[in-house]
């Protein structure tokens, strides 16, 4: 499992998650880096980065940009429908966001490995 906690500045909400959201915290998200295959030393960089993950809507299509000093990332995709990614580890995936109890879930999957990212608003946050 992996958390981040992002302080919430909440736009018009056309999308629950739409906005802008700053990283406060980093929990488990090593453990999701080691499961990407991504060495140690990137790993314990990768906790320290604090990103900025903006996401944005424009009619059924849904874009979140991923913004740190060590790595920026941005994928686009329609809920429900499949689309290929490139990981902060360089694995290319196919994935799947669905919307499922107030929650945004993505599914990776790759060389037989699933990994289950969910975002869930609480208390004016985003935790991941």
């Amino acid at each position: 499992m992996m958390q981040f906690f992002f302080k919430v500045n909440l736009g018009r909400m056309a999308e629950l998650f739409q906005g802008t959201w700053k990283s406060i915290s980093c929990e488990n998200f090593e453990e999701y880096m080691k499961e990407l295959g991504i060495g140690r030393a990137s790993r314990k960089l990768g906790c320290l980065a604090k990103p900025t993950v903006t996401i944005m809507t424009q009619e059924d299509l849904i874009t979140i940009k991923t913004k740190s000093i060590f790595k920026n990332n941005e994928i686009s995709f329609k809920l429900g429908e499949e689309f290929e990614e490139t990981t902060p580890g360089g694995h290319k995936t196919k994935s799947t966001v669905i919307l499922d109890d107030d929650s945004l879930i993505q599914i990776q999957d790759w060389d037989g490995k699933e990994i289950t990212i969910r975002r869930k608003l609480v208390d004016e946050k985003m935790v991941v």
